[in-house]
């Protein structure tokens, strides 16, 4: 250790992450107190991580943060997530972000202030490329455009902003490539809460409890988009058709318009979903690459309405992974399986119910004379924790059923997965 450059030292604590960690490795002799000062790029307080945070006074625990910050030089990453317990003097944390926005790039910041501090006009026309913030509130956006210049990652969790600041912080950065959106409270103008983003470089976009009645996201470079918890009367993507990615995770919406970025998807991934089939194919049909179709525990606008593989095996060529949980109802899984197009490139199937009948089992075996060229099968059920004498009966015959199914069909791995 003693042949170790300061540098590489640096590097060693940065990986360490924690400022109690730093702090202690630090201390072990003058070369790494040397390597903390000068090469140490990055630094967190997370009262998550430390309960001893918890029991300081608000007046000790800014000193030890301002103690701790204003040793180091050149800091590149800097983490503040502090819980609610602690309200932290606004001039305090102002002198913290001052003394490090030279040369910060990466910020996650959580903290309760009076008054409110101000982290886009502290850290704005600097070279910060990444921006997590937390629990706080942000009004009177700039339409600068250049407020921004570096910045590539935004995440804003509990947040209160109003729509109109929410695009002009958008349009403040003109090289983000990643937005994250997790349970905004959006300050409403009017009664009807509509919210309108545009970004020519976002590349990734994520939300979560984001309960509004119009959303318009226009991105021309968008790859993944995933959705989930959101409550929405109205969803459209503008784009040029370059979406691979789209996954909806118990997602509530009325009308849903992705076809203008659909012919690139190579995933859709859809769990916990009310949707109206035909229409729902007719949005991601224009796909010609669909590497990856998971539909989890869909329910239909239609009691009547199926899934048609017939449609999925004839629409998608490259299909490889083809994932369906669904309500079989007497006859709708006979209805459809119609069609004679095989699933020719599908190796890995995975097929689950909610409630076991015999339906389910000629689903299965109808399913796999489709796919030829199937390497595994994965079945996933739910078991009640109370079960009588007739669903154990059901449970055995199926498990019977599938055993002498599977005899036919040597070359396949099959999994089950239970809960």
């Amino acid at each position: 250790m003693d042949y170790l450059p300061v540098e590489v030292i640096g590097n060693i604590l940065s990986r360490l992450g924690g400022a109690r960690d730093v702090v202690i490795a630090s201390a072990t002799c003058r070369k790494w107190r040397e390597a903390c000062r000068k090469h140490l790029q990055t630094l967190s307080f997370n009262s998550a991580d430390w309960p001893f945070y918890r029991d300081l006074t608000t007046n000790r625990l800014e000193i030890l943060i301002t103690q701790t910050i204003f040793q180091i030089t050149g800091l590149q990453g800097l983490s503040i997530m502090m819980d609610d317990a602690n309200k932290f003097s606004a001039a305090m944390v102002i002198a913290w972000l001052m003394y490090t926005r030279d040369t910060l790039r990466r910020l996650s910041y959580n903290v309760r202030t009076t008054p409110n501090v101000n982290i886009l006009e502290i850290c704005g026309r600097q070279k910060l490329e990444a921006l997590v913030l937390a629990h706080n509130s942000i009004t009177g956006v700039e339409p600068s455009f250049q407020r921004f210049p570096c910045l590539k990652s935004l995440s804003l969790s509990y947040v209160s902003i109003s729509a109109l600041d929410l695009n002009l912080l958008l349009s403040a950065c003109p090289m983000i490539e990643s937005l994250e959106l997790v349970s905004l409270e959006i300050a409403m103008s009017d009664a009807q809460v509509t919210i309108e983003l545009s970004s020519p470089t976002l590349k990734s976009v994520y939300f979560d409890g984001i309960s509004l009645d119009k959303f318009i996201l226009e991105a021309d470079s968008i790859e993944f988009l995933h959705m989930k918890d959101c409550v929405l009367e109205l969803f459209e993507l503008i784009g040029n058709g370059t979406l691979k990615h789209f996954k909806l995770d118990d997602v509530s919406v009325i009308h849903l318009d992705i076809m203008e970025t659909s012919e690139s998807l190579e995933v859709v991934d859809v769990n916990h979903f009310t949707m109206v089939w035909p229409k729902f194919y007719q949005m991601i049909s224009r796909s010609q690459k669909l590497k990856k179709l998971r539909l989890w525990d869909v329910v239909f606008d239609d009691d009547d309405e199926i899934i048609d593989v017939e449609s999925i095996a004839a629409g998608f060529s490259q299909l490889t992974h083809l994932s369906l949980s669904y309500d079989l109802k007497d006859g709708a899984a006979h209805y459809s399986l119609q069609g004679t197009t095989q699933l020719e490139n599908v190796t890995v199937l995975e097929l689950g119910w909610t409630v076991i009948n015999d339906v389910f089992s000629i689903w299965v075996e109808e399913l796999l004379r489709r796919c030829p060229n199937l390497k595994k099968l994965i079945i996933y059920g739910v078991v009640s924790e109370t079960k009588t004498q007739g669903d154990c009966q059901i449970l055995a015959t199926f498990t019977w059923s599938i055993v002498q199914l599977m005899r036919k069909y040597i070359h396949v791995e099959v999994q089950f997965e239970y809960e």
